[in-house]
């Protein structure tokens, strides 16, 4: 089969579309054809040697996609050849087919494409529990979201709307403003601007409930303009690590800072079906949206790899074989 590898650390062009042995799945898991895969940054700093990577080279990059079931391993038996499945923490998916622990395989309903999928699960199932574990947002909030106009941005834009909150967005370009202007947010400001005090305008000095953090370097002003017993939730620093906290503050002015990762709830394969089931249902009911992804052939993954690197990409990125 044909997959998209690489052998040694470094820029898009260390990777290659080549033929390795297809996977010889165990008693409990399901070979996936593949028909959409997820391109993450994750998958970037992978690349480039900033994430740790198990197994000898050549490496297989992705973790997210959709496809059908091919085989099944004698143990497995909620799942069988053709059912159309999806999935969020596997690795090795750049690949034509992948090996799937049928623990971490989702029923993939049928009027939710393996496009939608492979663009949904990772981000949305992110910013389902943004929303819902680390700080459960209610009707009436005021929610600051760093980088507004990215996968996580817009999803948490439209999950804050629909759950009857006020999204305010931050961005790095006016294109980017109006994209986060159009996923739901009712003031956007850009990170060149002096958007403590726009936001601290805006919310009539009082400063927001809750600020999503995914930038790391702005932490120290996400505390800024959160309100007198607020939240901030730090879940990502792609901006560059955040300085550190002193407790006086955070005592002072009865604030919080709370952390977030995706893999500490994933616990299960009924966690991952019924955080699943929650997005798709939010799809059907246009709770959420997702603008149509930039489509790359599994081959050209070079060239999706700039892309994504170019920040020019406001949408979901997907491969397909």
């Amino acid at each position: 089969m044909k997959a998209l590898v690489f052998s040694q650390f470094g820029g898009p062009e260390v990777l290659t579309y080549t033929d390795i042995p297809e996977p010889v799945i165990s008693s409990s898991e399901i070979l996936v054809e593949m028909k959409a895969i997820g391109l993450n940054f994750a998958d970037v700093y992978r690349r480039k040697g900033n994430y740790h990577l198990a197994g000898e080279p050549p490496y297989i990059l992705g973790y997210e996609g959709a496809g059908v079931v091919v085989k099944t391993g004698e143990a497995v038996s909620q799942f069988k050849q053709g059912d159309r499945v999806a999935f969020a923490d596997v690795p090795y998916a750049n690949a034509e087919k992948v090996s799937v622990p049928a623990s971490h395989a989702i029923p993939l309903p049928d009027d939710i494409s393996f496009e939608t999928a492979a663009s949904l699960l990772l981000q949305g199932l992110t910013a389902q529990y943004l929303t819902h574990d680390s700080y459960k947002l209610k009707s009436g909030d005021t929610v600051l979201i760093h980088a507004a106009a990215g996968g996580v941005g817009q999803l948490l834009t439209g999950i804050s709307k629909h759950m009857g909150a006020k999204a305010i967005g931050l961005t790095s370009s006016g294109q980017k403003r109006q994209t986060a202007i159009e996923a739901g947010a009712e003031h956007v400001f850009l990170y060149n601007e002096n958007w403590k005090e726009e936001v601290l305008s805006v919310t009539e000095g009082k400063g927001v409930d809750v600020v999503y953090e995914s930038v790391g370097s702005t932490l120290a002003d996400s505390f800024a303009a959160a309100r007198i017993g607020g939240t901030v939730v730090f879940f990502g620093m792609a901006g560059g690590d955040p300085a550190p906290v002193d407790p006086r503050m955070l005592m002072d002015t009865s604030k919080t800072l709370t952390g977030g990762d995706l893999w500490n709830f994933l616990t299960s394969s009924e966690e991952r079906i019924s955080r699943s089931a929650g997005l798709f249902q939010w799809i059907r009911n246009g709770a959420i949206q997702i603008a149509p992804p930039a489509v790359f052939k599994l081959k050209d993954g070079a060239e999706a790899h700039a892309y994504i690197e170019s920040r020019k990409s406001t949408g979901k990125i997907l491969l397909i074989p």
